[in-house]
């Protein structure tokens, strides 16, 4: 479908037809993944009654979730949303209620929990790729998806906010494995009410994908080649955020402050993201994606970097704020890139190398910075975890000029091949 608006603007993409109901539908069942690191650590814990078991167990949820994703991605790409991701959902739902039965029960073997924890991260439904997915085939003006695209970082960063909030609610009046089976049934539930949406049906493959004939100019390298840019600036974003949650409380711990100053430096970074992807996405660039995305990485390191020279509490949540402001325009502008730059059969898949991308990039970010801050002062461990962004802004993006002409012709085909037959019926994905 081509939709034509007047006035591309978040309201705008929210009256496109159907796109508030799969939005909805995407965020409930996104909501799982806020919800379940919390609450199955505290159950783990106490099922063990070890951290060292209960950390292993957890890395090998993690690990099977992250490092998969782009082969569950490959499997929406192949056969559809409806026909993937639903069982994936509903397999993954079921492994954690099997998981939060284990935990309730003392004394079951940490190798069973480690085994059904790995086989439910294995599982875990690539719920944000396809929502992406889904926006780009709703929204073929790439003015709306760049306001849809930095709504849904928005919305997904605030998902990661509010689900363990919800999960401290929750413990106060019952036991942390109820934390678990809610979070088996928001994915059950979301996942049902977004694959039984009407703009769901069109992400899937067209007919000559299936047999993996590449699109005219794209093989394995030049695809390749085309999402190494936005993939390893999405890892670096992702390693030098992840090491601001450490650094700041060995900040609090040298200027003598309480653990109530780490909370308020950790919110200015997810206020100072938020703001900036919600300006992101109402500007209208008139550089493309691939001339920005540098800008964007680079001001995330310069502002860390700066953060470590702070003298006091005041300033630092001034800096890092400044640095979140470029966190999730780096993020949403590489999901944009790697969308454009994707081949018709392998945009879910491109976008799952993005999240895994930002995901790795983390959890290395984590030990790095662990090993670092008892053995270097802070402000060179702050710079040191900027120079990682500040780096990463300097990977050369290849084949933009070829990936921009080929998702003209693409959308110029689809709208040709499949006019709505009223204004209700949408066809759509990102």
């Amino acid at each position: 479908m081509s939709t034509s608006l007047p006035r591309p603007s978040y309201a705008a993409v929210l009256r496109v037809p159907h796109a508030r109901r799969t939005f909805a539908a995407a965020l409930v069942g996104r909501l799982s993944y806020g919800t379940v690191s919390l609450s199955l650590m505290l159950s783990l814990t106490r099922s063990t009654g070890s951290y060292a078991a209960a950390g292993l167990v957890m890395a090998l949820f993690g690990a099977t979730s992250v490092f998969l994703s782009p082969y569950r991605a490959l499997l929406v790409d192949r056969h559809g949303p409806r026909r993937a991701l639903l069982p994936m959902a509903l397999l993954y739902a079921v492994l954690l209620c099997v998981l939060a039965a284990a935990c309730w029960r003392p004394g079951t073997p940490p190798a069973v929990l480690a085994a059904t924890a790995a086989s439910a991260g294995a599982c875990t439904p690539p719920l944000g790729p396809v929502m992406r997915a889904v926006w780009t085939e709703l929204l073929p003006d790439r003015r709306l998806l760049q306001r849809a695209y930095s709504l849904d970082g928005v919305a997904e960063e605030l998902l990661f906010v509010s689900g363990p909030l919800l999960v401290g609610g929750i413990v106060t009046v019952a036991p942390p494995v109820a934390g678990v089976v809610l979070s088996a049934v928001l994915v059950a539930v979301g996942t049902l009410a977004f694959v039984t949406s009407p703009a769901t049906a069109a992400p899937r493959p067209a007919a000559g994908e299936k047999s993996g004939d590449p699109a005219p100019g794209d093989g394995a390298t030049g695809q390749v080649r085309t999402l190494l840019q936005p993939v390893v600036v999405a890892a670096a974003v992702g390693v030098s955020v992840s090491a601001v949650d450490l650094l700041v409380v060995a900040f609090a711990g040298e200027h003598g402050l309480g653990d109530g100053a780490v909370a308020w430096v950790l919110a200015a970074l997810s206020v100072g993201s938020a703001v900036g992807g919600l300006v992101n996405g109402a500007v209208t660039w008139s550089r493309p994606t691939r001339a920005r995305l540098p800008f964007f990485a680079a001001g995330v390191g310069l502002c860390l970097a700066a953060a470590g020279l702070a003298p006091g509490l005041g300033t630092l949540v001034l800096a890092v704020m400044f640095a979140g402001l470029f966190v999730a325009p780096a993020l949403t502008t590489a999901y944009l890139i790697a969308d454009e730059s994707a081949a018709p059969g392998f945009r879910i898949r491109a976008g799952a190398w993005c999240n895994t991308a930002v995901n790795a990039g983390m959890s290395a970010g984590a030990a790095a910075v662990g090993l670092l801050v008892e053995r270097l002062p802070l402000p060179v461990c702050f710079a040191l975890s900027g120079a990682v962004a500040a780096a990463a802004a300097l990977v050369p993006g290849y084949g933009r000029g070829g990936a921009v002409r080929r998702a003209g012709l693409i959308s110029r085909r689809r709208s040709r091949a499949r006019r709505p037959s009223s204004p209700s019926r949408v066809s759509g994905r990102p």
